[in-house]
């Protein structure tokens, strides 16, 4: 989960194949009037929102205990929490976090994306990051996606094997 531009897909498809379990592109879940609206800078309101989290849920959903990965930006925690509810016991959100300059830099430089870099200042006003309660962790995004996923690893599998929820 983050904002966009934090490397979601990317650090996403690395790190489903450090698990060996299978990815999916949360972008590919919205919905043509969602991507069009985003394409034309016009942020998403929630009511957009609601059945592209119904679709992630359901592939969530769909892979039972043998687990995935799925890049999704679950800004706030309503999005979150409609996750869960639609997912079995076990949903871990990894937060990839950084400063905006680097993210903005990042977006500027990527290709082929339909969200524009001028939606980043709404994203980061929505952003919520996760709460105590809440079963994940946050990973910087400074260096290499190599980087970034040892450290995502190295949270979902630390010293003795057991999951944490603690940032």
């Amino acid at each position: 989960m983050g904002v966009s531009g934090t490397g979601k897909s990317t650090v996403g498809r690395l790190l489903a194949e450090a698990l060996g379990v299978p990815y999916a592109e949360g972008d590919a879940f919205h919905p043509a009037a969602n991507v069009a609206r985003m394409s034309a800078g016009i942020p998403l309101e929630d009511a957009d929102r609601w059945p592209w989290l119904d679709a992630v849920g359901a592939w969530i959903r769909g892979r039972g205990t043998g687990g995935g990965v799925v890049a999704a930006s679950c800004l706030r925690r309503a999005y979150r929490d409609r996750l869960r509810a639609a997912a079995p016991a076990g949903v871990v959100f990894v937060h990839l976090t950084g400063r905006r300059p680097l993210i903005a830099a990042r977006m500027a430089a990527r290709t082929g994306h339909f969200m524009p870099a001028s939606l980043l200042d709404s994203q980061f006003a929505v952003l919520e990051p996760l709460h105590p309660d809440e079963p994940g962790f946050a990973v910087d995004v400074t260096g290499t996606p190599e980087e970034i996923t040892a450290r995502a690893l190295s949270a979902l599998r630390p010293p003795g094997g057991r999951n944490t929820t603690a940032p």
